[in-house]
């Protein structure tokens, strides 16, 4: 759970940017942060030109996160900067001087904050807010962040979205018609087993029209919908990947519509199990999780996120953070993934779910690529890659597991330096240049992605409504359009 820490009092921020020569390390720097003359980690970031002189205004700097270890009073944060870079401070005036050395001293006067930490094992680290700042050479307009995240500040009232956030929703529009004209036709029949079943979603479309409108009869239409899907997952065709897909959407139905106290206990007791339960490819949701770096692991983690999630399991949930921690690239965090062809990797030696920032090869740019996804269309090649689906499909996962676990106090959303939207802006990158990479988004049942990845960073990534339902979530055009939403 992460706690605010109480104030330390009035403090001096000083922020130390030191440039270092092109021929050591090619437009990276090295920045020391220290809040109260307490010494600070060193931090790596890739900026843009120095500012030209004089003094930059800034307007938002987040509340520090106190580093594994060290002093509450210092932080080390990665920043991007160029010219007319915005940062900030609460409470005070914040300026960027361009020393004629090389230097660029950052200061700013502020009143102390709670700074945010972690309550769990000693190997989790705790999150570390990702600071927007404007640079030359940020991606384009369509990927560019227009807000901040907010740092974690504790589990929130519902595991996807709570019943007040949806009673705020509009009663109007295209998304609602499409979200109302689903909830109010069949489910068809509740299969774990069946990886292309959509009926998880269509109980989820109940659920969330129950909770808008207070029908009493899409929520006994939910129930039994998730009651009937308890024990699917048995039969030795039954895969991990199916139940993946699956379970996330049964689970933020039950918690929006509410089980009765017989059926919840009986729910809880099947769904403490089924986490574990090996299935017919002798994979458990937990395993496939672990193992596997791919949409099969990404759509297990996410339904492994829901389930201990709604059963209040803080330590699996710790562990479920480890490990998408480690696949988004903090291999410090968790390694264990078995990969495949690792030519997509920035650093095969090192391999990571998602690419590092700034990563890239033969010259050309492959931050943000989803590599042991990227494979499975063909090698690396400098050239247009061979397209596949399932960069696409691997963020259905990635989403619902980040949202889930954001809302349960974790920095999933900024972890490795925004890497869920550095995956995005990979795809609709490589869409502009070789044609065919967004249309999963945009056509297909991917169509939910941009909704909630734009709701999280303020990007502008092309998003279409009514928005198709995916295999694991769906709706998001609905709940989660920052124009009837705002972002918490």
């Amino acid at each position: 759970m992460v706690q605010p820490r109480p104030s330390v009092g009035p403090l001096r921020l000083a922020v130390v940017v030191a440039w270092l020569s092109p021929a050591v390390a090619a437009g990276q720097a090295t920045i020391d942060v220290a809040r109260g003359g307490a010494p600070a980690a060193v931090a790596q970031a890739s900026p843009g030109s120095p500012p030209a002189g004089g003094f930059a205004e800034a307007t938002s700097l987040p509340p520090s996160a106190t580093p594994a270890g060290g002093d509450p009073r210092s932080t080390t944060m990665p920043l991007a900067l160029g010219e007319g870079a915005r940062l900030g401070c609460p409470g005070g005036t914040l300026r960027i001087a361009h020393q004629s050395s090389g230097r660029v001293d950052v200061t700013c006067d502020a009143a102390a904050v709670p700074t945010p930490t972690t309550v769990g094992g000693p190997t989790d680290p705790p999150p570390t807010p990702v600071p927007t700042v404007a640079s030359p050479s940020a991606p384009p307009p369509t990927a560019a962040p227009t807000s901040p995240i907010a740092p974690p500040t504790g589990p929130s009232a519902g595991l996807w979205i709570s019943v007040d956030e949806v009673r705020r929703l509009p009663m109007s529009g295209a998304a609602w018609t499409a979200l109302r004209a689903a909830a109010d036709g069949g489910t068809g029949t509740p299969s774990l087993c069946d990886q292309n079943s959509d009926s998880n979603v269509l109980v989820l479309a109940k659920a969330l029209v129950y909770a808008r409108t207070g029908e009493e009869r899409y929520r006994t239409d939910v129930r039994r919908g998730v009651m009937a899907a308890m024990g699917t997952e048995s039969g030795g065709n039954c895969r991990s990947l199916a139940l993946g897909r699956e379970l996330a959407a049964y689970v933020v139905a039950a918690d929006l519509v509410g089980l009765t106290a017989a059926e919840d206990t009986t729910f809880r007791g099947w769904l403490t199990g089924v986490r574990t339960k090996r299935l017919g490819d002798s994979r458990s949701l937990t395993s496939c999780h672990e193992d596997r770096p791919n949409n099969w692991g990404t759509m297990c983690g996410a339904s492994r996120a829901a389930a201990s999630a709604y059963l209040g399991d803080r330590a699996d949930l710790d562990r479920t953070a480890r490990v998408f921690k480690g696949y988004v690239g903090d291999r410090t965090s968790y390694a264990g993934f078995a990969y495949g062809d690792t030519s997509w990797q920035g650093d095969p030696s090192q391999p990571r779910g998602i690419n590092a920032a700034g990563a890239a090869k033969q010259g050309v740019s492959i931050d943000g690529a989803i590599p042991d996804d990227m494979r499975r269309g063909a090698g690396f090649t400098t050239g247009c890659p061979s397209h596949t689906g399932y960069p696409w499909e691997a963020l259905q996962g990635v989403v619902v597991q980040a949202e889930i676990l954001h809302r349960q106090g974790f920095d999933a959303w900024g972890w490795e330096q925004q890497a869920v939207r550095r995956a995005l802006t990979y795809l609709y990158n490589l869409d502009a240049r070789c044609g065919g990479w967004a249309s999963e988004a945009t056509s297909g049942d991917d169509k939910f992605i941009p909704w909630i990845v734009n709701h999280v960073y303020g990007t502008r990534f092309a998003a279409t409504s009514p928005a198709q339902t995916g295999k694991i979530m769906g709706w998001t055009d609905w709940t989660h359009d920052r124009a009837t939403r705002d972002r918490p």
